[in-house]
């Protein structure tokens, strides 16, 4: 359960209201609906890490459920899982995130992003070596959208965390 109450929506601005209608009012958002403004700009910044970059989205979305893996964010995982699937992320990448290292089914650009996330996650940041790796398979658009990605999705996790939002049904949860 919830640490605190989740907002009522039907309290909410009609532009907030909105932003939690096109979210499906999923559980992290109608938590985050307590700072209408910040709840608007976090909306914002994840509508164009998820749609707006140059970043291959199979990339971008094994990157963001290693985050969610590294931050033990079970709510974050499932989202994350589903909308990879949906952007063919295959389902022997997802189950093979936990350990990907000795995992075969990632090519060398997935290994270099997944190596690269890993690092930001639990280093202060990655080593030359590993920045040298994904910076060669990437533009510098692409690089500064997964470490962009990685670091949204970090924060991502830790709210849930912190506020231990409930799960949803997997139909429902929208990340």
């Amino acid at each position: 359960m919830a640490r605190i109450d989740y907002s009522d929506p039907s309290k909410a601005s009609d532009r907030t209201r909105e932003i939690l209608d096109k979210n499906r009012n999923a559980n992290i958002f109608r938590m985050m609906a307590h700072s209408p403004s910040y709840f608007e700009q976090y909306c914002r910044l994840g509508g164009a890490i998820r749609h707006k970059g140059e970043l291959d989205p199979v990339l971008r979305e094994l990157a963001i459920t290693r985050t969610g893996i590294l931050c033990e964010a079970p709510y974050e995982i499932i989202a994350h899982k589903r909308i990879g699937k949906n952007v063919g992320v295959t389902d022997a990448q997802n189950e093979a995130l936990a350990n990907w290292q000795a995992a075969g089914c990632f090519d060398e650009t997935q290994r270099a992003a997944l190596a690269f996330t890993d690092e930001i996650v639990k280093l202060k940041k990655p080593t030359n070596a590993t920045f040298r790796a994904i910076a060669a398979k990437l533009t510098p658009a692409a690089l500064v959208e997964l470490q962009l990605s990685v670091g949204f999705y970090i924060m991502t996790s830790k709210f849930l965390e912190t506020f231990e939002i409930d799960l949803q049904p997997v139909t429902e949860v929208v990340g």
